[in-house]
């Protein structure tokens, strides 16, 4: 039996993503909101040194070097997900056409997204244009749910820092914690309070966070201890706190 801790709506497994949905009853899921290895370590030059700074680290992680076939999540993908289900998927210029050419042919809409950081890291050689922009694809058919208010809200365009102060994750770190208002962006428009979030690529559980702090059930996979069990204890923290 796979480890995995049940805290009110909030389901974590340790495990290989790959092996856990299979486990996931089908049409159960009402969002697949998740975050994959980017595998930009490969296009990695080493370290960047800066003047009377910390080198930056274009290494992100180790976990980077694993391949991510979208071919392998296709089936689960579609199996768990519920006929009114949305899609959404971090990925980079490197990966989104991997993704498009494995789901699009199966979904009736695929769209993008943008999250520009208001706080990137500098660039203070001005050798290039700075990182300040994540994308995101989105999958869904048609009758699926859908929360707009506004046109503004339409925008496929999000602003906002990226992770700092008491939000960011100091022991483990993760590099590429996102920022929970990003996530309750996302899930506000994609889902309905009592639905079910999945994360196959979990992290530190920052979608956790932010699917129970909008009413919504989660469940989660990840196969690092040291980011699961981090996840654990921010969930732990979370009811702790909203008792």
């Amino acid at each position: 039996m796979p480890e995995y801790t049940q805290i009110g709506d909030a389901r974590l497994y340790l495990q290989d993503n790959r092996r856990m949905i299979k486990e996931v009853p089908d049409h159960s899921v009402d969002l697949i909101f998740t975050d994959p290895p980017y595998n930009i370590a490969k296009y990695s030059t080493g370290n960047i040194d800066l003047p009377n700074r910390t080198p930056l680290n274009n290494d992100i992680a180790q976990w980077d070097n694993i391949e991510v076939d979208p071919q392998e999540y296709l089936d689960d993908f579609m199996r768990v997900l519920a006929p009114k289900g949305n899609i959404f998927i971090f990925t980079t210029y490197s990966s989104i056409g991997k993704w498009h050419a494995v789901f699009d042919s199966h979904f009736d809409t695929t769209q993008f997204m943008i999250w520009h950081k208001t706080n990137p890291t500098p660039n203070i050689f001005k050798k290039g244009f700075l990182n300040s922009c994540e994308m995101l694809i989105c999958f869904w058919n048609k009758g699926h749910q859908w929360n707009f208010s506004d046109q503004k809200h339409m925008h496929n365009y999000i602003e906002a820092p990226i992770c700092m102060g008491p939000e960011r994750l100091k022991d483990p770190k993760h590099p590429a914690q996102k920022p929970i208002e990003v996530l309750k962006h996302i899930i506000r428009i994609a889902s309905n309070p009592g639905d079910l979030v999945f994360d196959p690529f979990m992290g530190v559980a920052s979608t956790a966070i932010a699917a129970l702090k909008l009413h919504r059930k989660f469940c989660g996979c990840e196969i690092d201890p040291l980011y699961y069990r981090a996840g654990v204890e921010r969930v732990k923290a979370f009811y702790t706190n909203n008792l």
